[in-house]
């Protein structure tokens, strides 16, 4: 018997830029809940290369046709953040087992913090395994195409960051 009330998941990340890897996790992760939030983060570790602005404009380009999902931003303790929007769980995507313990000691920070928010890790399809936004923007930056990588909106505003 399926529950009358929706069931929400975060997906939170930097997203600088959101990759086609991104966009495949959130596809997948729609088959599961009815909504996901694609919640920016800032990042203090991080120097991003597009503001905070810049990446929910580009995400909220990337997912204009994926009914059930939408784009927002996030400066506080990520539990609280997905209590105030009611979810139910962080995904988190896993692409090699040099990320698992990591996301294993945030997975269980967040549980610590808050026990009615689960952490969902989800492995990207086998085209994406090697991609990460870091990667993307190295191969922007010294010209290289990343076409079929990123959403188009993305390729667009890369090449517009790295023209010389």
């Amino acid at each position: 018997m399926k529950s009358s009330q929706n069931k929400t998941a975060i997906y939170p990340g930097t997203f600088d830029p959101i990759t086609n890897g991104h966009i495949d996790l959130v596809k997948r992760t729609l088959k599961i809940f009815d909504e996901v939030i694609i919640a920016v983060a800032p990042s203090q570790e991080k120097q991003p290369l597009f503001t905070g602005k810049e990446r929910l404009f580009l995400i909220n380009r990337s997912i204009k046709n994926l009914k059930g999902a939408r784009a927002d931003t996030f400066s506080r303790l990520l539990v609280n953040y997905a209590r105030n929007m009611k979810s139910v769980a962080i995904i988190r995507g896993l692409r090699a087992v040099s990320d698992f313990e990591f996301e294993l000691q945030m997975a269980l920070m967040n549980r610590r913090l808050n026990t009615n928010i689960e952490t969902v890790f989800m492995m990207p399809s086998q085209e994406y395994t090697f991609l990460s936004s870091t990667l993307v923007k190295e191969v922007a930056s010294f010209g290289g195409s990343v076409n079929g990588l990123v959403p188009q909106a993305v390729e667009k505003a890369l090449k517009e960051k790295f023209k010389k």
